[in-house]
């Protein structure tokens, strides 16, 4: 079993490292669930893009903004928020490591 808390270590010092500010791993990938720890650096993005058929963001560190057409949501370390079914984004407000999970069709 994977330590969540060492990933989000690992990968926000390879995020403080990287040109493009981000790092990620997968945890799981068994058809149809994936889980994926992301880390951004503060000003960081990940551009807009497709959603799943169903997806989840838990934040595990620092704080970040979903963006979407339907309105924009902060979360911080803690936060779970479910991924709209539209394009989004986003964009880390600090230093932020996230936890999506994804289910895909």
């Amino acid at each position: 079993m994977d330590d969540l808390n060492a990933l989000a270590d690992e990968h926000l010092a390879a995020a403080r490292t990287s040109a493009h500010g981000r790092s990620a791993h997968r945890l799981l990938h068994e058809e149809p669930l994936r889980q994926t720890v992301i880390a951004l650096t503060s000003g960081s993005a990940l551009d807009e893009h497709n959603a799943p058929a169903a997806a989840s963001l838990q934040v595990l560190r620092g704080r970040v903004r979903l963006t979407a057409p339907s309105g924009d949501v902060e979360l911080s370390a803690g936060g779970l928020h479910p991924i709209p079914q539209e394009r989004h984004g986003l964009l880390a407000l600090e230093d932020a490591v996230v936890l999506l999970t994804t289910v895909n069709e």
